[in-house]
């Protein structure tokens, strides 16, 4: 039987009034537990507190697809405490060595507040800095979570320009090739200066032209014009150079003047040296524009992380939502538009950037998410005051009124199980709180409205 000299040995309960402990004592049950016994499962009803009075213990359970464990041990208080809205256990507990417990029925809990309420405000406070601690850990998570996905957008973002400096490189190599074959060829002829001067002229026109590069039916005509004049003056088989130049978008009035006006000779490899300097010209600037995507890719992520920058500092919220929805870009369907309605003056608020990244990431996402496939993506940024007001707002189907209430509890989630966390909105909340602000929502059919007020640094 549990002694009042026992449960004294309980911090929560260790200076409480004599007449208060033994009405506790009354209330409780006491359990006698093995090694690998459970005390309670998962799903059961959430009817008890628990007090582990001898031995060591385990909460475990599945959470966000990965199995938690949590020690416990004599001297602890757990399960459920006063004003908790928990229904059902979210994990099972098992005792790992020999142990007692006692069990307090939760439709006690009424007395209990009126009884012993040093006791309640005890609890309370350890169910809050376990909550804290709870979503202190599962930020972490959720953090990483964020970045996982981030990494793997990124991953994606950059795989298209580095593979097309890879091709465009293993072409260079090509054209590099060919005009050293065609340059071997015009050296042996000596070619005069004049046809020197024409060659380089039409080359030059070429390299500087900024007209637009066909394609598809524009693109197979040319080719088939220039195709058609290279045969006309004697070129076997100029398939293959027709379609450089017809790439390099060489006029067809340029090509005849240019084979009219040199030597015959010279007329063979002149047009295949041009064509290889105009499409060394183009690859190059795919090159350059594959570089500055990824050059802007990183820039986007280093501003999103705020690498190599204080941690709290002030932040224009615009270009804050914009350098997340740029890495973000992954995940915006085509069918979803995006509308932006921005105060044109910047707004700063004083934060820690990769947080305020964070409440925008989670908001942004749950938005996409609301809409499979098509809708609007609307951000509006303005002054209120002495605030500044983000709303981040989507054309979803909406969130249901019943569930309204809960968005914002630590592990609501109505994704499946593995998809979320439950603390995406938890986490949002939380920041928002941090920094001086508040969230505040909005929806119903076709438009729901996540609306962040933030303190303008002053």
């Amino acid at each position: 039987m549990i002694s009042l000299v026992e449960l004294r040995g309980v911090a929560a309960f260790s200076d409480l009034p004599d007449d208060q402990i033994e009405w506790f004592l009354r209330q409780i049950q006491e359990v006698s537990v093995q090694p690998g016994e459970a005390f309670v499962h998962k799903d059961d009803p959430a009817d008890w507190m628990f007090i582990f009075l001898e031995g060591l213990f385990q909460w475990s359970g599945e959470f966000g697809g990965d199995i938690v464990t949590l020690p416990a041990q004599a001297g602890e208080v757990s399960g459920v405490l006063p004003f908790s809205r928990m229904k059902r256990f979210t994990v099972t507990g098992r005792a790992l060595t020999d142990g007692r417990l006692g069990k307090f029925p939760v439709a006690r809990f009424s007395e209990l507040i009126h009884k012993m309420p040093e006791l309640t405000t005890r609890l309370v406070a350890m169910m809050s800095e376990r909550i804290r601690e709870g979503t202190r850990i599962e930020q972490m998570r959720d953090r990483s979570a964020s970045l996982g996905k981030l990494s793997a957008g990124l991953a994606h973002e950059l795989n298209n320009p580095a593979s097309a400096v890879k091709r465009a490189a293993d072409q260079m190599r090509d054209m590099l090739a060919k005009m050293r074959g065609a340059n071997s060829e015009l050296w042996r002829l000596s070619v005069n200066d004049s046809d020197k001067a024409r060659i380089e002229e039409a080359e030059a026109s070429l390299l500087e032209s900024k007209a637009v590069l066909l394609d598809g039916l524009a693109l197979g005509d040319l080719e088939e014009r220039l195709n058609s004049i290279l045969r006309s003056h004697g070129h076997p088989d100029p398939w293959e150079l027709s379609a450089s130049l017809a790439k390099c978008n060489m006029a067809s009035d340029t090509l005849v003047s240019l084979l009219t006006n040199l030597d015959s000779r010279t007329a063979r490899p002149a047009p295949a040296r041009i064509a290889a300097s105009a499409e060394l010209s183009i690859l190059l600037g795919a090159v350059e524009n594959s570089s500055d995507r990824i050059s802007n890719l990183v820039r986007t992520v280093k501003e999103y992380t705020y690498m190599d920058q204080a941690p709290v500092q002030d932040i224009d919220v615009a270009r804050s939502l914009e350098t997340t929805l740029g890495t973000l870009a992954h995940i915006l369907r085509p069918g979803i538009e995006v509308k932006r309605n921005c105060e044109p003056v910047p707004l700063l608020v004083s934060a820690v950037g990769s947080e305020l990244s964070q409440v925008w990431t989670n908001l942004i996402e749950n938005a996409i998410d609301a809409m499979p496939g098509q809708g609007e993506l609307r951000l509006q940024i303005f002054r209120e005051d002495n605030y500044a007001v983000i709303e981040i707002g989507d054309s979803g189907s909406g969130i249901p009124a019943e569930i309204k209430p809960y968005i914002f509890d630590p592990f609501f989630t109505t994704k499946d199980v593995g998809e979320g966390t439950g603390l995406g909105l938890t986490t949002v909340q939380t920041i928002v709180r941090k920094l001086g602000g508040n969230i505040q929502v909005t929806s119903k059919p076709g438009d729901t409205v996540f609306q962040v007020r933030l303190a303008l640094v002053t």
